[in-house]
């Protein structure tokens, strides 16, 4: 479904409700960056925390994540079937806002129930909040590629304020965890505030809209009652597999992207001089890093792509993609020479963790916004919502195998898995063999995938 009445071209600015979903959007994040930012910090501290050890962090913390992606296949279909998107975000927002008050309590019974609730409601939230942006725009507006990396700005200043504001709360000695939960949910009550107050004036009454109840056959415009699905075109089937493909990249560079808050934060926490300037960084301020640097250099993608395709050269997904493991591996590559200076005893300088992050930043940009903008393009009307939801099933997938290679970190320091170079340097030396070996092997798929899309994506 496409609202917008405008031509599609690139030079054309951007619809007003582009703007209120990325505002919608940033507050989410806020609250779901703000709480991760420190999670595995308060599972394993013995300071009001659970005391946990990091291999046991890690795994909660990667099924944890990876539930939150997975939700979005339920969140998609329930919205395709039955709500609307806008019914389900205003249900995601609600679930998201309890299970934050929720996690406030310091109880372990009510922080597993906040979890379920948080994951539950992100399941709603993210799918259709992101399908919404699509429905903004006709099929060919070349706009799309650069709307999406606005609305991933406004998820990414969300990632930064929250570990600043959420992470500052839990960590400080005069307020403690529970109001670092607390703060994360108060940012989502803003978000769904901002909404409800704004939806009608920049969205309108289509965006969002309950799916009408019965199927209309393939050439029909009122449809007929009762009429089955007609089948799928072979076009339409191609565009599904690109989109299945892509996902399967996106598990690996996931894998990769999400030792942020897990090893990486270890790595923060233990081995890094954190003291600056006469004061301590916070563990949880490092994951704002990777934010920054998309808020900075966001505007410059989206510049670059739209400046790219009215030329007729923009690169095809695949080739971004790619381009963005190669990114990743380069990042992990950074990380490998500081494990290998801290595994002789040196707490290392935070610059080594600013290059990673910012590494990142440049891959994220060339992954996650073009994989949204991806399904928006290749998906079927009537399947759009639940292929939004099977892409961020391949989030879930790389940030559980996150998780669980995390929670493998200790051993393989120890040596007990492998050992090539020594110590954690060899941890950080296998995530960079994963995405580079993806990055080689998607530049050579490249090909094959365009051929799939026909040149729309």
């Amino acid at each position: 479904m496409s609202v917008t009445g405008a031509a599609p071209s690139a030079s054309h600015p951007q619809p007003r409700g582009v703007y209120l979903l990325c505002g919608v959007e940033m507050w989410e994040r806020f609250s779901y960056y703000g709480m991760r930012a420190f999670l595995v910090l308060f599972l394993i501290s013995n300071d009001g925390g659970w005391g946990w050890s990091k291999a046991d962090a890690a795994t909660l913390y990667g099924f944890y994540t990876g539930l939150v992606y997975l939700s979005s296949l339920l969140g998609g279909y329930l919205a395709d079937r039955f709500l609307g998107t806008h019914r389900a975000v205003l249900l995601g927002s609600a679930l998201i806002a309890s299970g934050h008050f929720c996690l406030a309590v310091p109880a372990r019974a009510a922080f597993f129930c906040g979890l379920g609730l948080v994951i539950l409601g992100t399941g709603c939230h993210k799918p259709n909040v992101s399908t919404m942006v699509g429905q903004l725009f006709r099929e060919a507006d070349g706009r799309r590629d650069s709307a999406f990396t606005i609305f991933f700005m406004g998820i990414n200043t969300g990632a930064l304020l929250g570990p600043l504001v959420c992470g500052s709360l839990a960590e400080s000695e005069r307020f403690g965890w529970h109001w670092g939960f607390a703060s994360a949910g108060v940012g989502m009550v803003l978000g769904t505030t901002l909404y409800v107050l704004l939806r009608r004036r920049y969205l309108g009454e289509e965006v969002g809209r309950r799916p009408p109840r019965r199927a209309e056959p393939r050439g029909s415009v009122a449809g007929t009652l009762g009429a089955p699905l007609a089948p799928l075109s072979r076009d339409e089937k191609n565009g599904i597999a690109a989109i299945f493909i892509l996902c399967l990249f996106s598990v690996l560079f996931f894998i990769a992207f999400e030792q942020a808050g897990s090893s990486l934060t270890f790595f923060a926490k233990e081995r890094t001089d954190r003291f600056l300037f006469g004061g301590e960084i916070k563990t949880s301020h490092f994951q704002a890093i990777n934010s920054l640097g998309i808020v900075v250099f966001g505007p410059a993608f989206a510049a670059l792509w739209m400046r790219l395709a009215a030329r007729g050269r923009e690169p095809s997904t695949a080739i971004k993609f790619a381009g963005g493991l190669m990114l990743m591996s380069a990042s992990f590559g950074v990380m490998v020479i500081a494990a290998w200076f801290s595994d002789r005893g040196v707490r290392v300088s935070p610059l080594w963790l600013l290059a990673t992050y910012v590494l990142q930043t440049g891959a994220e940009l060339c992954v996650s916004p073009v994989g949204l903008a991806l399904v928006s393009k290749l998906a079927p009307p009537r399947f759009a919502s639940l292929l939004m939801g099977a892409w961020f099933v391949s989030l879930a997938l790389g940030n559980l195998s996150a998780g669980l290679l995390a929670g493998q970190v200790e051993k393989i320091e120890r040596g007990a898995v492998f050992r090539l170079l020594g110590g954690q340097a060899d941890f950080f030396l296998l995530v960079f063999v994963i995405a580079t070996a993806a990055a080689v092997a998607l530049f050579f798929l490249a090909p094959r995938i365009g051929r799939l899309t026909r040149g729309r994506a």
